[in-house]
């Protein structure tokens, strides 16, 4: 008798009749949301081939790294809630453990091949996370991020005195050619370090976001949202709080063991808080509320690095100003700002916003160029030598000491404001006119 004819009476079916129907549509889901998977893994794989430069490559080693280590501090921060100030650490330890794999690879015969560093340094990173996680996330908030600090400068102290695993000042170096082949690679180029990078980017990435949709996964969102709510439904918010700092320090440590194979060096730099300060930054900027808010936020970031630092000794100072505008007045990043531009473009209405983005753009050029120009005349007119007036700036040589070049610099910052201020209510018109929400009954 079929599940049918034995519910015929009540005129519903079993749920195993409807299984297949089932299984056949999640499959079709899982299809169609692989497309930014192999779309991200032909980018990544043509890049070096589009800018073959050593440079160009070196740059996009550190950002995958980059966005590998701030997926793993997001899994804290915008899926657990969990703000750490010394969450460098784990990605440190793990590093520094692969450097010392690495020497004992060249010096003690060990047989290791490259690709398998990162998974000892996952372990290493998620080690340390299970012993200082069994403590730390009893708590959340404020007394888990001051833990956090506490651990973060404990060990970044630790890194000078204890010189036998740290190396001191000097930091730890290796080699990382010095290992067995790999399908006849030796890994001595940066391309071939890039492919291996890119492919432990791809599994960490994949593995972080199945992660996020595992039901301690979305625990995890429960017990951020209302750690009160999950604890009535059973769920103890310190364990699943402790499972999420433990994935998120075997990632780390995945990160750390990249970057030593990448630059074959680590210093106290790599674990200190400042290197905390600046993943915060990276998360912070492309948006925690998004699972893409990290990969936005550290390719930017490593391009405002590299590229500003070549122009000017003030870039971090700039990245600070954008770190602050952003967390005022875009609280959600930069993927925040572009996820707003969805619903427009959905009711095919994004046109309406063209020509009001139009007149906004020039003034506000002109505002961050005329901004840019003030603080970099004051650097210059305090820290240059005796003697030394003359800058040069946007292609244009002057004595940085005059009040003319000031002047202008303010009066054109002043102008742009004036400017925008009479743009904004013809955007914010055109805003309630392209968002579905406004235009609903």
């Amino acid at each position: 008798m079929t599940g049918i004819e034995a519910n015929k009476n009540t005129g519903t079916k079993r749920s195993d009749d409807l299984a297949p129907h089932k299984w056949e549509s999640r499959r079709l889901i899982n299809w169609s949301s692989a497309w930014p998977w192999v779309s991200a893994m032909v980018l990544l794989l043509a890049l070096p081939v589009v800018f073959p430069s050593g440079s160009a490559i070196t740059i996009m080693n550190q950002m995958a790294i980059t966005i590998i280590f701030a997926l793993a501090y997001n899994m804290l921060l915008g899926q657990g809630g969990m703000l750490s100030f010394g969450h460098a650490v784990y990605m440190g330890l793990g590093g520094f453990f692969c450097m010392h794999v690495l020497n004992w690879v060249e010096y003690d015969g060990l047989w290791l091949p490259l690709p398998l560093l990162p998974v000892l340094g996952g372990l290493f990173g998620l080690a340390f996370a299970f012993i200082i996680g069994s403590f730390s996330t009893r708590r959340a908030g404020t007394v888990f991020a001051m833990i956090s600090l506490g651990v973060g400068e404990l060990i970044a102290a630790c890194s000078i005195i204890i010189v036998v695993f740290f190396g001191g000042e000097e930091g730890v170096s290796g080699d990382r050619s010095m290992g067995p082949e790999v399908f006849g690679f030796d890994f001595a180029q940066q391309r071939e370090v890039y492919y291996l990078i890119v492919a432990w980017l791809l599994i960490s990435t994949l593995a972080m976001y199945l992660f996020s949709r595992t039901p301690i996964g979305r625990i995890t969102n429960a017990v951020r949202d209302n750690e009160e709510r999950a604890e009535f439904l059973g769920y103890s918010q310190r364990h699943v709080r402790w499972i999420s700092f433990c994935a998120s320090g075997f990632f780390c440590g995945v990160a750390g063991a990249l970057f030593a194979v990448n630059l074959e060096i680590l210093t106290e730099e790599n674990l200190n808080t400042t290197q905390s300060g600046i993943i915060l930054l990276v998360t912070f900027l492309g948006g925690v509320g998004f699972f893409v808010g990290p990969i936005i936020g550290a390719i930017v970031f490593t391009l405002l690095q590299t590229v500003l630092s070549l122009y000017t000794e003030i870039w971090q100072l700039y990245l600070g100003i954008l770190f602050v505008l952003t967390v005022m007045f875009f609280p959600s990043g930069l993927t925040g700002l572009i996820a707003v531009h969805i619903a427009p473009w959905k009711a095919g209405k994004l046109g309406l916003l063209a020509v009001p983005y139009a007149k906004l753009i020039i003034p506000l050029l002109a505002f961050v160029l005329s901004g840019a120009a003030i603080l970099e005349i004051l650097f210059h007119a305090r820290e240059a030598s005796v003697g030394d007036e003359a800058m040069t700036l946007y292609g244009i040589t002057f004595n940085s000491h005059s009040l003319l070049p000031m002047i202008v610099a303010v009066v054109v910052a002043a102008g742009s404001v004036v400017i925008m201020k009479r743009i904004m209510p013809s955007l914010k018109e055109a805003w309630d006119a392209a968002s579905p929400v406004s235009n609903a009954p």
